[in-house]
């Protein structure tokens, strides 16, 4: 690492210490040099592999111009899908991988989507998983409202334990 006051290569870290709930270190470094002192901070680059093998950082804007088309028309503020994204990151980050295919962060809105607003859940799936037919819509329709009986029913369940 450079220090910033007189460009020398070489410094020792003399303080480290997580911040930001672990996904980033903070040090403390000294110049061998001229002896200043200065702050780094290190977090994980997450990195997306796309279907033609190119890399790219992952963007939490990505996700939100993505979900927020499919959200056109519906009741969906910003910051909904700002957490929305702020999910889906966590979610990829939690797989402890640095580098995840596309079609894993397409998998990982889906779900916060699905419980976000059904109608923009189904516009997302039938652009993400390529729908041909009207029977690829009735089928993930289906699928849905399974989905959501059993979620009503866990309720149910939960509300009578309590």
């Amino acid at each position: 690492m450079r220090c910033p006051f007189c460009r020398h290569a070489d410094s020792r870290v003399v303080d480290s210490r997580e911040i930001d709930e672990g996904q980033a270190i903070r040090r403390r470094r000294s110049c061998s040099a001229c002896g200043r002192r200065f702050t780094t901070s290190e977090t994980m680059v997450l990195a997306v592999v796309k279907r033609s093998g190119v890399t790219e950082q992952f963007s939490r804007d990505k996700v939100v111009r993505g979900v927020r088309r499919a959200c056109q028309g519906r009741p969906v503020d910003d910051d909904a899908l700002q957490q929305l994204a702020q999910r889906v990151e966590e979610s990829i980050k939690a797989t402890g991988v640095a580098e995840i295919p596309s079609h894993e962060v397409g998998l990982a809105i889906l779900g916060p989507l699905r419980e976000l607003d059904t109608v923009a859940y189904l516009r997302f799936a039938s652009v993400y998983r390529s729908f041909s037919s009207i029977d690829d819509f009735e089928t993930e329709i289906k699928n849905l409202r399974e989905v959501i009986a059993e979620s009503s029913v866990t309720r149910a369940r939960q509300d009578h334990s309590d």
